[in-house]
């Protein structure tokens, strides 16, 4: 089992934890991850864009003008598409871009990709993350404390913490999420990933 260092905010060392292998040390699936990121993108997708087709648009079917002698180009529906308020051709309709992914891949797909973190060593395991108050410039030395700077990371927390919530939502490169909901994507999308001890526990619980 993997040994890891624990840190306080202030980036200094002051413990260790043990992680479990059956979450931390799979092997790297990359095909796998792929997939069940595909799959979570377009689970995003709405699939509400939609358009007029010609038959859909106000208006009627009536020649604009007789075919020839008048010297313009021959029309044969103010409907049609080159026409103003027209329709479109091939138009966007509602649809569903949904795809199943099932329990056993998505947990597979999961310990794939944080063990690959761990092994890239982009896991930081903090002590507790806990802000005096609600304030940007607070959370901010907590990140020129690590080094942050403009990196893409996550802090993911045991459970909910407005105050931390509040301090780091204007930061852009930082996101903020909980032990119970971080996914495949979170781990992929960012440089590093910074879990409180607690955290750790939840997602061990969760992943065996």
């Amino acid at each position: 089992m993997p040994r890891i260092k624990v840190y306080n905010t202030k980036a200094e060392i002051v413990g260790q934890v043990t992680l479990d292998d059956k979450v931390f040390g799979c092997e790297y699936n990359e095909a796998l991850i792929h997939q069940v990121i595909v799959a979570y993108n377009n689970n995003q997708r709405q699939g509400t864009k939609s358009a007029l087709l010609r038959s859909e648009v106000r208006g009627h079917a009536k020649k604009p003008w007789r075919q020839k002698g008048t010297g313009r180009a021959r029309q044969g529906s103010t409907k049609s598409a080159q026409w103003k308020g027209g329709g479109i051709i091939f138009a966007p309709k509602p649809r569903d871009f949904s795809q199943k992914i099932n329990k056993k891949m998505r947990v597979n797909a999961f310990r794939s990709a944080i063990s690959a973190k761990l092994a890239d060593s982009e896991i930081i395991i903090l002590d507790n993350v806990a802000l005096e108050q609600p304030k940007t410039k607070l959370f901010k030395q907590v990140m020129d404390n690590f080094k942050i700077g403009d990196k893409k990371v996550m802090f993911v927390l045991d459970s909910k913490n407005e105050d931390v919530m509040r301090a780091s939502n204007n930061i852009p490169n930082v996101d903020l999420t909980y032990a119970d909901v971080i996914n495949t994507y979170d781990v992929v999308a960012h440089t590093k990933l910074y879990i409180t001890k607690d955290a750790i526990k939840k997602i061990e619980e969760a992943y065996k």
